[in-house]
């Protein structure tokens, strides 16, 4: 079976369209992360304006100490937040392009298999084990993708998870030890 030039162009505006939308939601993730980067560089500098004058205030060694002591918390939490920030933008846009690329496997895999069951029913006779063979062999590719699919999504799953708890950790760290307070 041939394709027609206006099935291989349908297939070739389809692409287009794919490519660019993920070319879309690339850009989308890059603005995000410069307007990220942007704000977080904006408050950095206002804050070390007001640390400067802070420590140009200053009356004594103890009270320098107090004063750089109070900045590594807020820092800390800052740091996470910043990091938490940044792996959301680079999870979202991964998991939207993900969603795009299957999606179009899915398609193709869909027209794939129409195509072959065209093929197998204007096969000559005596070809259907051959056939059968090839069917067995794509269905067998196929759920061999799909658990690589399920493979990947739940080890993302658990990096995620991993991460958070990694940004949740580091934080409560910082906090305890810059409270004075703290239990050790």
């Amino acid at each position: 079976m041939s394709l027609t030039p206006d099935q291989i162009l349908s297939v070739h505006k389809a692409n287009f369209e794919t490519l660019f939308g993920l070319t879309s939601k690339a850009f989308e993730g890059v603005e995000k992360l410069v307007e990220l980067n942007v704000t977080a560089s904006r408050a950095a500098l206002t804050e070390a304006a007001q640390h400067t004058q802070a420590v140009l205030s200053v009356k004594d060694a103890q009270e320098l100490l107090n004063l750089q002591a109070s900045l590594f918390q807020p820092l800390a939490e800052k740091t996470a937040s910043y990091s938490r920030h940044l792996y959301d933008i680079a999870s979202g846009t991964s998991t939207e392009i993900g969603k795009t690329l299957e999606n179009q496997t899915a398609e193709a895999r869909k027209n794939f298999n129409a195509l072959l069951d065209n093929a197998a029913k204007n096969a000559p006779a005596g070809t259907e084990s051959a056939v059968a063979i090839l069917k067995s062999a794509v269905s067998t590719a196929n759920g061999a993708f799909e658990s690589v699919q399920k493979a990947v999504k739940q080890a993302s799953d658990l990096a995620e998870t991993n991460f958070n708890a990694a940004a949740n950790t580091a934080t409560e760290a910082v906090k305890a030890s810059t409270n004075p307070g703290a239990k050790r």
